[in-house]
């Protein structure tokens, strides 16, 4: 079952995230599925930490990136937003230099006011790198301030 509130392209996709942390560091999407997304980062050197494995910050900015893009997918645009409530991350295993993860995002929780999405983050063999979970507020752009 589609859960997207209008289905994107990838070219759309990634038009939405070549500005900013996303576009520095090189995320790429790579596929959307009827409920969940995807999209990879190669570990480069400027995205290791001093001991020359993946920082973890990377791994979570990945996870970030599909959670909140997954999430403004499933609502209407013109009405609402999407922000970061929280977000964790379980870093499971190294990721070496050159590896090409890819982040898979699926919804735990679409409701009307919150969001909640799982995210794994997998190498070229499938490994299991890291997992992570971020809730989304979900805004009403329309609702008058206090």
């Amino acid at each position: 079952m589609m859960i997207w509130n209008t289905p994107p392209t990838l070219p759309e996709l990634q038009a939405m995230q070549d500005v900013g942390l996303a576009k520095t560091i090189g995320i790429r999407f790579t596929e959307i599925g009827a409920d969940y997304l995807r999209a990879t980062l190669r570990v480069t050197a400027e995205i290791l930490q001093p001991y020359r494995i993946l920082h973890g910050g990377a791994s979570v900015a990945l996870a970030e990136t599909l959670g909140s893009t997954a999430a403004i997918l499933c609502v209407d645009r013109q009405r609402y937003t999407c922000v970061g409530q929280e977000i964790n991350a379980n870093h499971l295993r190294q990721g070496p230099l050159n590896a090409l993860l890819t982040g898979t995002a699926r919804a735990l929780h679409v409701g009307a006011r919150s969001h909640v999405w799982g995210i794994e983050i997998r190498d070229e063999r499938q490994k299991l790198i890291c997992v992570s979970r971020i809730t989304m507020a979900i805004l009403d752009l329309t609702a008058q301030p206090q």
